[in-house]
């Protein structure tokens, strides 16, 4: 179970079962297809040494890791309508790199770690996987774990749900290593702001309960083929509309295939 899996299911069950069951095919997000280039850029600058850690660098690597984007997804380019609005997409991916060196100075951190994947099973059996964008330790041992984002902060009352994969990582980290990261926290480039949080040992011990019966429930969806659809104001981003009962869809046959693997995965 990843954060992104489980947040699927929280949002909507039949979400979940298309993405992660079905495995039906999505077009690509303009919105995300950017962050990931973004992220790859932010990655790579750290392959330089520190003093050529620079804005302009970063504007130099944004040509090539597009290039190379589209050679392992080509179908991105059907996103773009011709040359001038795949222009003026490059040039947001542009602004939220000026924008990170607005927020960081990455001449001043070594990170030990970047775009770790991380896994640890839990003591009930469920295994956790996820990558981590950054980890940076402090001489004095202390773990900070960052995660970048394109978008735009949360609002206040948001901010508990945005730190829900934060949290699912420093689960893991703890799990793996023993130790609870002193820092978790999320970098918005969209509108320059950070979200940090200290978790406490017992919030991680609660969420560990939380993903456990959560794992159940998604369990027993699986054996018994419910997974129902619940609507909400993220309806409107979903390209799985047309397969939706919510909005007059037909939803295909549960593979069985599907079922078996993610069952098998479950019990293993």
């Amino acid at each position: 179970m990843s954060p992104s899996r489980a947040k699927d299911y929280m949002q909507c069950p039949l979400l979940f079962r298309f993405r992660t069951v079905d495995r039906l095919p999505e077009p690509p997000s303009p919105a995300a297809v950017k962050g990931s280039l973004v992220h790859a850029v932010l990655e790579h600058l750290f392959d330089l040494p520190a003093a050529q850690r620079t804005e302009d660098s970063a504007h130099r690597l944004l040509d090539p890791q597009w290039t190379e984007l589209q050679a392992r997804r080509p179908e991105v380019l059907s996103m773009f309508t011709g040359p001038e609005d795949l222009g003026g997409w490059l040039a947001q991916a542009r602004s939220l790199l000026t924008q990170y060196f607005q927020m960081e100075n990455p001449r001043r951190l070594e990170p030990a770690e970047r775009e770790l994947l991380v896994e640890t099973e839990l003591r009930s059996g469920v295994l956790l996987r996820g990558f981590v964008d950054r980890i940076d330790v402090a001489p004095n041992g202390a773990v900070r774990v960052v995660d970048y984002k394109t978008g735009k902060s949360p609002r206040p009352r948001f901010a508990d749900s945005a730190l829900f994969q934060m949290r699912f990582y420093g689960l893991m980290l703890w799990r793996l290593h023993g130790v609870v990261p002193a820092r978790l926290q999320l970098v918005y480039l969209g509108d320059g702001r950070t979200l940090a949080h200290d978790p406490q040992e017992v919030e991680l011990v609660a969420l560990e309960r939380e993903l456990d019966d959560l794992w159940r429930t998604i369990a027993a969806s699986a054996r018994t083929g419910d997974f129902a659809p619940k609507t909400s104001r993220l309806c409107d981003w979903c390209s799985f509309q047309a397969h939706c009962p919510a909005f007059g869809g037909v939803v295909p046959e549960l593979p069985a295939d599907g079922v078996a693997h993610l069952l098998s995965v479950q019990a293993g």
